[in-house]
């Protein structure tokens, strides 16, 4: 009895000893990975973002679920210009974030990133998604506006690029048709009158052609000359500059990184 005594007493010190020892990693990790955290926004602030990014995947070596690491690592890679890396850390946090004001944050910055990969829908999305968070927020309702500007340019664009193709392949099988119809007369005339053509050859008057070989060949009434064509396109093309210039000045404006506020 007393044996057994002794070897439930000795098992249970050395379960103990193994929760104590697993509990006191645990603590020293989440220490490291605060450490790391401070020291990531320590450089976040001095603008060195790249050594800043380091920090925060170390802390988050520590401690994977750490939130705020996730958070502040995105919008680290976001100011490297690293947005197609932001985006999975911006998206992490908007499902593993408890309150709403963080969840809109994210939410917000993941649709910046969004904007800047140009993929426009997925940035309509994160804004609205951010409004559905905190609807009060007019900076993001500015983004958004813009997000959807941009959306239905780009889906025009496509459609008039498609209206475009589909023009030129009826163009090219008309111009088809007409070859195809004008072989088919040419045939056919050679086989009505088969000495029509000798003769008109034997009656042309060599020194025609000539003449028309000096001629200069007048411009086409309805038809823009080289060099008017140049001046319009080089017109559309400054207009065109212009509007993106509009375009881009008007995203620069409500484009702005949300912050981690508990530092």
């Amino acid at each position: 009895m007393n044996t057994l005594k002794y070897g439930l007493i000795i098992f249970l010190m050395l379960f103990f000893t193994k929760e104590i020892a697993a509990q006191n990693d645990t603590i020293a990790q989440e220490r490291t990975a605060r450490k790391m955290l401070r020291k990531g926004n320590e450089l976040y602030q001095k603008k060195q973002f790249t050594d800043a990014s380091v920090s925060y995947q170390k802390a988050l070596g520590s401690n994977s679920n750490y939130n705020k690491a996730t958070y502040n690592l995105g919008n680290a890679l976001y100011q490297t210009k690293n947005f197609k890396e932001a985006i999975p850390q911006y998206e992490l946090t908007t499902k593993t974030a408890t309150d709403k004001l963080t969840k809109a944050e994210a939410f917000h910055n993941l649709g910046n990133a969004m904007i800047e990969s140009k993929n426009y829908q997925g940035a309509v999305d994160g804004y609205k998604n951010a409004l559905r968070n905190n609807p009060t927020d007019d900076e993001t309702r500015y983004n958004l506006a813009v997000a959807q500007k941009l959306l239905d340019k780009e889906k025009q664009d496509k459609k008039d690029d498609k209206n475009d193709k589909d023009k030129n392949d009826d163009n090219k099988d008309k111009k088809k048709d007409r070859k195809e119809d004008s072989e088919r007369d040419k045939k056919k005339d050679g086989k009505d009158n088969p000495k029509k053509d000798k003769g008109k050859d034997k009656k042309q008057n060599p020194n025609k052609d000539k003449g028309k070989d000096k001629q200069k060949p007048k411009p086409q009434k309805g038809k823009m000359s080289p060099q008017q064509v140049k001046q319009l396109l080089e017109s559309l093309n400054n207009e065109e500059k212009k509007t993106q210039k509009k375009l881009n000045a008007k995203k620069a404006q409500g484009k702005k990184v949300k912050q981690e506020k508990d530092w």
